[in-house]
């Protein structure tokens, strides 16, 4: 393993659940480590009764050569699925959404939106239909109902990656799961237990940068069908033609309130999986950081590799860090030249530029203890 496996799972956890230990005076009313333990004990009955009734149907979850990408919207999750799907053994696509278990958003029935709907436990779960025949019928319906709806969303996971996995030739298959709510690495270990798990971590001030411009870049003007306010439009403008005379008015980039938001929710959802996913799934979790891997690409592409079971020899390893760099993905443009485009800038540390002072006290006020914890700042003092 990597001479940086300090960085991995295991280790960050630990720092997590250590952190929020101490009394800084924003103890909460229940640590994250009694919390962890709770969340254990509790779901320690639920996954083995996942685990029974997937090896009593005859699916080997050991065998099944699925994965999962987590993580946060705007962490690196589509270059790292991007890097693994170059690989000649690995097929990796996204979103196909199949985790969320209250997933949905109606508004994009109406429009040609490539993503579906809902996600595929959602679509399974809150079948009336499908529900009443469970309850009902003479073969289940003595039975607890929302164990064989998970069941069946296992299933239909498995049959749909796998039944394109078998047109390629490769061997293995994962889907780029973005984290929509923080209780996707939870419920990926009690559907889907046998699975293994790829945590892409960023900077979530660099987030938070990412995904204004996604925002203003997906707008409706543009050609997208995201909706931005006359002040959000007014100061993407700002931008395009002069970041830095925006910047000096003191206002920043964000709608008003919208950092604070950002930062409860990256809180919630990184802290969660960093805690659950060693916990619930052991040695089928492994985590990267997005700074890691534009500091040592090779290396951190290697150690993932090996952790999926995949060829991780230096010719492979080359092949796959060349194949999702910037200047490739961004057609030709260098890492650090910003355009409007989904591969923006490619760089770490971008929060620096862009931050107001009100901007970093926000962002720290609501998840700075989590920065600490995961290393990102060294104490409170920034």
């Amino acid at each position: 393993m990597s001479v940086f496996k300090s960085r991995t799972a295991s280790k960050a956890a630990k720092r997590v659940r250590a952190f929020f230990s101490r009394d800084a005076g924003l103890t909460p009313r229940v640590t994250p480590g009694e919390r962890l333990r709770r969340l254990v004990g509790s779901k320690n009955g639920k996954l083995d009764r996942a685990r029974n009734v997937a090896q009593a149907s005859g699916s080997s979850q050991e065998s099944t050569p699925v994965f999962f990408i987590v993580g946060h919207q705007k962490s690196g999750t589509t270059w790292l699925m991007k890097m693994l799907d170059s690989h000649p053994e690995i097929l990796c696509q996204g979103e196909g959404r199949p985790f969320g278990r209250n997933w949905r958003q109606e508004q994009l029935k109406k429009r040609r939106a490539s993503y579906p709907p809902t996600s595929l436990y959602n679509a399974i779960a809150s079948s009336e239909d499908l529900r009443y025949w469970v309850e009902r019928s003479v073969w289940s319906r003595r039975d607890d109902a929302d164990q064989h709806l998970a069941n069946l969303t296992r299933l239909a996971i498995e049959y749909f990656l796998t039944q394109q996995l078998q047109k390629t030739g490769k061997k293995l298959v994962g889907d780029k799961t973005v984290l929509h709510d923080p209780e996707i690495v939870e419920e990926i270990a009690t559907i889907f237990p046998g699975a293994k798990v790829i945590h892409i971590i960023r900077d979530g001030r660099d987030v938070a940068v990412s995904q204004t411009h996604h925002k203003w870049n997906q707008a409706e003007d543009q050609g997208g069908s995201g909706k931005i306010n006359p002040d959000q439009l007014a100061k993407r403008e700002t931008y395009r033609r002069d970041p830095r005379s925006l910047l000096e008015t003191g206002e920043g980039i964000f709608p008003d309130e919208w950092l604070t938001n950002h930062a409860a929710q990256w809180n919630a959802k990184v802290s969660k999986t960093v805690e659950d996913g060693p916990a619930l799934l052991g040695a089928n979790y492994e985590e990267i950081r997005y700074e890691d891997l534009l500091e040592r690409p090779e290396e951190e592409m290697k150690r993932l590799l090996e952790f999926l079971g995949a060829d991780a020899s230096e010719r492979t390893v080359r092949r796959c860090v060349d194949a999702a760099s910037f200047e490739k993905l961004a057609e030709g443009r260098e890492r650090g030249q910003e355009a409007a485009s989904f591969f923006r800038k490619g760089i770490a540390g971008d929060w620096k530029n862009v931050f107001t002072e009100q901007d970093k006290r926000d962002f720290k006020a609501v998840a700075g203890n989590l920065l600490v914890a995961l290393g990102y700042e060294e104490d409170d003092d920034w």
